[in-house]
């Protein structure tokens, strides 16, 4: 039996990481490799080509690299056990093992093994590696790498059908981009290292006004710490029932998630009020250590409240006006963004133009800074970047 027949063999022996030989470019391969010595030449070079073509529609640079993706990113029965601390059978061991060395010989796999004989053919680049090998050293730390999609991405939302779903253009923003704010910061930051190091963690509230950089906090934190096992996942007010559901998901990852609400308000009837009153009373972080819940909000209550409220003959009103005004001191920690200040907003301003690499005199950007804000009505983080933005994709700095 020659080498191509047997790792054919081997691919359909692949039990534990079963749905990787669904995968389309391992497909394509197999196709290639199951050619029989009577298929002709067009056959051939049809099924490499086919193989080739599906591997640079993956944009990887090399083929071992792809294959070594799609590895570690396998969410199987090993890794599952493996990811909640306990210990697989002998059984599951030895064939996740034989799994392993059949893609290392996969990855070894190189134009000229497969199909040698002409010239004109598409080719593709492999590098040496060890899967097996690096494998077994994640899986030692798989607390900080993950497995599945939680391996992948690090930023994800919550679908139409409940599923969680990556983003796949996460916003980038890192602590450093953040200008003022920081005592606000290294709360957040602290806490969210707790929670990495299965310390226990609260739940946040971050309120205040519009454009403080409440969200971009949140995310810039996740940036941070994504390569110590930090994932986020946001959720939108009216899924908030989906909550427990969640979590049961979540409890037994490897990883640490933070929960994200954002621009988080109700009105006294709403449903979803209740649905996080429930969860936050029943302290999240206790049925899962691994979970914290982040949310932002304008609204300080997080409850519109109305003069109307106000009145009525329910005999428990105060009783109800305070149910539904201290749900903010349900989360653990609450911190408030205040609206900058005029200093605050121009050095804010000056960071930002440091950074984006603007010349500028002083006063003349203060001026235009102040200018441009009295249209937007509010001094703000967010006003502030779209000043600077703005003056960087006019290329207008030589008048400041």
């Amino acid at each position: 039996m020659n080498k191509l027949m047997e790792l054919s063999q081997r691919l359909h022996a692949v039990s534990v990481m079963r749905e990787l030989i669904e995968d389309r470019v391992i497909k394509a391969l197999m196709s290639f490799l199951e050619l029989t010595d009577e298929a002709s030449e067009t056959e051939k070079i049809d099924a490499y080509t086919t193989f080739v073509s599906e591997l640079y529609m993956t944009g990887a640079e090399t083929f071992s690299e792809y294959v070594k993706r799609i590895v570690f990113e396998s969410e199987n029965i090993y890794v599952k056990i493996k990811g909640k601390g306990e210990i697989p059978s002998a059984v599951l061991e030895k064939s996740i093992m034989e799994d392993l060395k059949t893609f290392d010989e996969v990855a070894k796999l190189t134009p000229e093994s497969l199909l040698n004989e002409y010239d004109f053919l598409p080719r593709f680049e492999t590098e040496k590696c060890s899967i097996k090998n690096d494998y077994i050293k994640r899986l030692d730390r798989i607390e900080k790498y993950g497995y599945g999609i939680y391996a992948k991405y690090k930023m994800f939302y919550i679908g139409e059908d409940g599923g969680i779903v990556p983003v796949q253009n996460p916003d980038e923003t890192m602590l450093s981009d953040l200008i003022d704010y920081k005592r606000e910061q290294k709360i957040i930051l602290d806490n969210t290292k707790a929670l990495l190091s299965g310390k226990p963690a609260a739940n946040i509230l971050l309120t205040g006004d519009a454009g403080t950089g409440k969200s971009s906090t949140v995310k810039a934190v996740v940036n941070e710490l994504y390569d110590k096992g930090l994932r986020i996942i946001e959720i939108r007010k009216e899924q908030l029932h989906k909550i427990p559901k969640i979590l049961d998901d979540l409890t037994e990852n490897p990883l640490k998630f933070i929960l994200f609400i954002d621009d988080l308000s109700f009105t006294k009837d709403d449903d979803n009020f209740s649905a996080l009153k429930a969860i936050l009373e029943g302290s999240v972080s206790a049925k899962s250590n691994n979970v914290a819940i982040y949310a932002t909000s304008n609204r300080r209550h997080l409850v519109k409240e109305n003069f109307s409220d106000r009145e009525g003959d329910d005999v428990h009103f105060n009783d109800t006006m305070q149910e539904l005004l201290s749900l903010s001191e349900r989360f653990g920690i609450q911190l408030t963004f205040s609206r900058p200040d005029k200093a605050t907003y121009l050095d804010i301003v000056r960071n930002l133009a440091d950074k984006q690499g603007i010349k500028y005199n002083p006063e003349k950007l203060d001026a235009a800074a102040e200018k441009f804000v009295l249209k937007r009505g509010t001094r703000s983080a967010r006003a502030a970047k779209q000043f600077i933005d703005g003056i960087a994709s006019r290329n207008i700095s030589d008048i400041l």
